[in-house]
């Protein structure tokens, strides 16, 4: 991925990313004359690290979007398991294979995760 995109998922400058780069933080790699490109699979090993999710606009009734990289998929005959880092968060999606396969998910793709439920349950916590 590109290092803008890097940058936006990660919640810092392209700059920063470059140092990341320089550092030995983020792995990157360069195809001749073309811009650099970020490795997908460090940038989500650092979103999980807690670097904070960019937000989204919303542009649909379901409130909480969560954008990030897709870290796992399985597929078996009907089913595929989609698994996404979002900053901290893990999310997990189980869907139609065929949907799957026309969104032409792997790991290392963007994607953003949109959950919405009408029952949502709350548990409060004794503090410690």
């Amino acid at each position: 991925m590109r290092v803008s995109e890097a940058a936006e998922l990660l919640g810092v400058s392209d700059d920063t990313v470059r140092r990341w780069i320089d550092t030995g933080r983020l792995a990157a790699q360069s195809t001749g004359p073309g811009p650099m490109t970020v490795d997908a699979a460090a940038v989500a090993t650092l979103m999980a690290q807690a670097a904070p999710p960019v937000p989204a606009p919303v542009s649909t009734s379901a409130r909480n979007r969560f954008s990030g990289i897709v870290t796992r998929v399985e597929r078996d005959g009907v089913m595929a398991l989609v698994e996404i880092q979002a900053g901290p968060h893990r999310v997990i999606s189980l869907m139609s294979r065929e949907a799957a396969d026309e969104l032409e998910l792997a790991p290392g793709v963007r994607a953003a995760a949109m959950i919405k439920a009408t029952n949502v349950i709350v548990e409060r916590e004794e503090a410690s």
